[in-house]
């Protein structure tokens, strides 16, 4: 079975292999890469359920072809992996299939579909490494060829001002990630996954549990450059001059790199609580000031930008707190959603526009208001009870599912506060049991296959149980403020700040500085 796990590298060998033809071959032969590319993708999919069975059966497998020190050509094939890269084939086979239509008539469609196809194998290499090194380059591998999608159009100068911001921060993320690994190896004495991972469960670290300190912190830092976090987020919203399957792959994969390093090397993270707590502040706060300026975006790319923002620093506050299994959950969810949102951005358009939205006028009562919210978290309460969730021990899945149910009561409250049906009222509070159930439900299910990739003892410290609360009491002062919204709309001071967030409180504007944005002629 030793030839299954070797085979799981074979697509990513095949999408390089294409992305190569693509050079040679340029547009000549376009037919010949498409059939290429569509047959990796299909072979992605097949080779990830066989891979998904074997797992289930044999548990964790790797395979070595070239070792020094736990350097070299290792792969890991695990419930982690394996999960990760069925959604990568998925996905993936969506977005060669859509590109194909997408871009036909182009004259450079088979230099495009070359660089999609190197991309996509450079995320499921990543996915699959087995050692540092090989996480590594993988890592850097897919930051340099979605550059290369990015400059795609090469006579856009947006599109090239905001590919050099990405780069620079992809950079620094690179060079974080490197001090975080060369640390680690010299604390372990091994780059291997499965022996870094042994180290730290047995104790066997060289110097005191202290030494993991700083390579946590560096390899934190890594993920949050990485997955376009406050304050080095602008140029997420600024490279939509690519075409739309760039989007949906950047969104829906690459950006992904950042929570998944996180989950990867989860038993280092669960070593310190300051990293764990940079997490939390940062990725908690980008969730809420990305949530906010979606909300007041007039494009349909910007806002799914910024939302992307704001799933990532979700994803990473849920990985902060030790939720590792609703991390995970959460990352497949939005993968999915965001693919699809911005493959059918164009066409959304034309349903909205031929289609009146209604929606019920607001009684403005604050009572109402309150009764929304008390009946929205009654919901919650109960289902959490029905799954035996037991506060003193699953303390950071409840903080998970509060915010969960604080956004819930935005869909809750104002059916009541409305003038509305019983039958409507009733479907409302039908939906929130349902996504009460799926929440625990579908992270139950994630709990139980990823049951040995994570820590199974998360240790929340005081200072981290403080910082949760923190943040939680931020989240449920933002949505307080979207459901007294409407009493207050009138006022001049909400226009004023409406603007201010529809430009991101002009953060941006000092990167834009930085690499000279303002000189280049547009």
């Amino acid at each position: 079975m030793k030839l299954l796990a070797i085979a799981t590298i074979l697509p990513a060998v095949l999408f390089f292999a294409t992305s190569l033809l693509s050079g040679i071959l340029s547009n000549r032969k376009k037919k010949v890469i498409f059939y290429s590319s569509m047959f990796t993708s299909i072979l992605s999919i097949l080779l990830s359920v066989a891979g998904g069975f074997y797992v289930f059966n044999n548990g964790v497998s790797e395979v070595t072809l070239l070792d020094y020190q736990g350097l070299g050509l290792n792969f890991r094939l695990d419930a982690l992996s394996v999960l990760f890269f069925g959604m990568i084939a998925l996905l993936g086979f969506i977005i060669v299939k859509y590109s194909v239509n997408y871009l036909d008539g182009d004259k450079c469609q088979g230099v495009f579909m070359g660089r999609i196809a190197a991309t996509i194998a450079s995320v499921q290499l990543f996915v699959l490494s087995g050692n540092l090194f090989i996480l590594f380059i993988a890592w850097v591998l897919t930051s340099l060829f979605l550059h290369r999608l990015l400059v795609f159009y090469r006579d856009r100068p947006r599109a090239k001002i905001a590919a050099r911001k990405k780069f620079i921060v992809a950079r620094i993320a690179d060079s974080f990630l490197l001090v975080s690994f060369l640390l680690i190896f010299n604390q372990v004495g091994s780059g291997n996954l499965e022996v870094i991972f042994e180290a730290i469960k047995q104790g066997n670290i060289n110097g005191s549990p202290l030494s993991l300190e700083w390579p946590t912190v560096f390899l934190v830092l890594a993920a949050l450059f990485k997955s376009a976090q406050f304050p080095f987020h602008g140029w997420l919203v600024e490279v939509m001059e690519t075409p739309t399957p760039v989007s949906a792959l950047l969104h829906a994969g690459v950006l992904n790199a950042g929570p998944f390093i996180i989950m990867r090397l989860a038993f280092l993270l669960n070593q310190t609580e300051t990293a764990s707590n940079i997490l939390l502040l940062m990725g908690g706060f980008t969730a809420l000031f990305a949530s906010a300026v979606f909300l007041t975006q007039s494009s349909i790319k910007t806002a799914l930008g910024y939302s992307s923002i704001a799933h990532m620093g979700f994803s990473l506050f849920i990985c902060g707190t030790g939720a590792y299994s609703a991390a995970v959950l959460h990352i497949v969810a939005h993968s999915f959603y965001k693919a699809h949102s911005f493959l059918s951005s164009g066409s959304l358009v034309d349903l909205v526009r031929s289609k009146r939205i209604v929606t019920p006028q607001r009684l403005r009562n604050p009572l109402l208001i309150v009764l929304g919210v008390i009946l929205t978290f009654a919901i919650y309460t109960g289902v959490a009870a029905l799954f035996g969730i037991d506060p003193s021990k699953n303390f950071s899945l409840l903080a998970v599912g509060l915010v969960i149910v604080m956004s819930l009561t935005l869909l809750l409250t104002p059916i009541l506060d409305s003038k509305r049906s019983l039958s409507t009222l009733f479907l409302s509070c039908l939906l929130v049991s349902v996504v009460s159930f799926a929440f625990f439900g579908f992270e139950h299910l994630f709990h139980m296959i990823l049951l040995n990739q994570f820590p199974i003892e998360i240790m929340l410290s005081t200072n981290q149980a403080y910082v949760i609360i923190l943040m939680l009491s931020l989240f449920a002062i933002a949505i307080l403020v979207q459901l007294l919204a409407p009493l207050y709309r009138q006022r001049q001071n909400n226009n004023m700040l409406s603007v201010h967030l529809r430009n991101g409180f002009y953060i941006n504007s000092y990167f834009d500085r930085l690499v000279g944005a303002y000189k280049v002629k547009k």
